[in-house]
């Protein structure tokens, strides 16, 4: 069995830790109801996965130095297997948020395994594997809002609405697991790993490049993690249907398909600091453009044009530290910035959910945060000047 096979199972495994992570969003309306709780607590429980998913990225980087990346993979589609499960059963939101943190850890797992796995796999097209695995997860952001709209219309048992999204994921999550197991075992893997087994000493020889991700990527992932999560909340607050509100979302993540082909390809071919930065000046023109625009037409327009270019930063920045950190320090390097980076973006939610919660309106909370990215980029710009940044 071919290392392409091996890959299949990853995408198939990458498109459920993904969906496990972004599948609360379009829910967190049916939560409010269900449970009685506010805009604050729903930006908690999403927090909570994406904490989940920064939390146990160190812990990986220092088990990948003694464990093979293939193993850390099977661990955690058995912890998403067994959290979905957790999660469809949840009498109550405090039992709903200990199972979206156990979900969370499962997508830091994968990550701080998974990416590096796929890039050692394809090393001489690292960008173009990273786009195709990328473009697994991105489907699932994408099938998520219709996805949850199918469960909320079924009544199966104990597994209605809601519940039966839980209950599907569970049952994927076994199935792509064992196969993950199958193909491994087959494989030809790479052990281009081998001598990594200094987490610390990593960090330390790569930190300007650990550093540049986070900063580029933890800042942006903040803002956007706020945008995204509350994004079927501010569409209704701009006046669009409650049914076009939840898909507006999927018009973000559906554009983030093509970003992630294309925008994998096109960072093995340009600089990468200079690409990075292009893609986030991008990002921030974009935000300006969606608190100033209004009407079904326009905001539909600057959903698609913003999900194509923050997803396109993605894969360039994976593309970035994959390519530029050298073997004997890649995992270990690659999972001390997933780790920093996640715990920098993670608190995006709650920090929306509790300026709504004080008053505040969505367009002026996003406006301000692109006025704080516009001060960010202006930094690193200087910064690429003066070649601090690695490339």
């Amino acid at each position: 069995m071919s290392r392409g096979r091996l890959f299949g199972t990853l995408c198939g495994t990458v498109f459920l830790v993904n969906m496990a992570r972004v599948v609360f969003a379009p829910l967190l309306s049916e939560f409010i109801d269900t449970f009685g709780i506010g805009e604050a607590t729903a930006g908690l429980l999403v927090t909570l996965v994406w904490i989940g998913s920064a939390a146990p990225r160190l812990p990986t980087g220092w088990l990948l130095t003694r464990v093979p990346r293939h193993h850390v993979v099977l661990g955690a589609g058995v912890v998403l297997t067994l959290a979905s499960t957790f999660a469809a059963f949840a009498p109550g939101v405090d039992v709903l948020m200990i199972a979206a943190v156990g979900m969370g850890l499962a997508s830091g797992v994968y990550f701080i395994a998974g990416n590096p796995l796929v890039s050692e796999l394809f090393p001489e097209t690292v960008g173009r594997v990273m786009g195709i695995h990328g473009t697994a997860s991105q489907l699932a952001a994408v099938t998520a809002a219709p996805f949850a709209t199918v469960a909320l219309g079924l009544g199966i048992e104990a597994f209605a609405g809601w519940r039966a999204v839980f209950a599907v994921l569970a049952v994927a999550a076994a199935t792509v697991t064992a196969a993950v197991f199958v193909a491994a075992r087959a494989a030809d893997l790479p052990d281009a790993g081998a001598g990594d087994r200094d987490l610390l000493g990593a960090a330390r020889s790569e930190w300007r490049t650990v550093l540049t991700g986070v900063l580029i990527l933890g800042i942006a992932g903040f803002v956007w993690q706020g945008v995204f999560n509350f994004y079927e909340l501010y569409m209704l607050d701009k006046g669009l249907a409650p049914n076009v509100a939840r898909n507006a979302l999927t018009v973000v993540f559906g554009a983030g398909v093509p970003a992630f082909l294309i925008s994998g390809r096109l960072a093995d071919r340009f600089p990468h600091v200079p690409y990075l930065l292009s893609v986030l000046a991008a990002f921030i023109v974009c935000l300006f453009a969606l608190v100033s625009v209004s009407g079904l037409v326009p905001l539909l327009v600057v959903s698609a044009v913003i999900g194509y270019v923050i997803h396109s930063l993605f894969p360039a920045m994976d593309t970035y530290l994959l390519d530029t950190l050298p073997d004997a320090t890649r995992g270990s390097a690659y999972a001390v910035y997933s780790a920093s980076m996640m715990i920098v973006q993670a608190t995006g939610s709650s920090v929306v959910g509790s300026l709504r919660g004080a008053g505040f309106a969505y367009d002026a909370v996003f406006g301000a945060a692109a006025v704080g990215l516009v001060v960010l980029l202006v930094g690193l710009v200087f910064a690429q000047r003066a070649s601090w940044l690695p490339e």
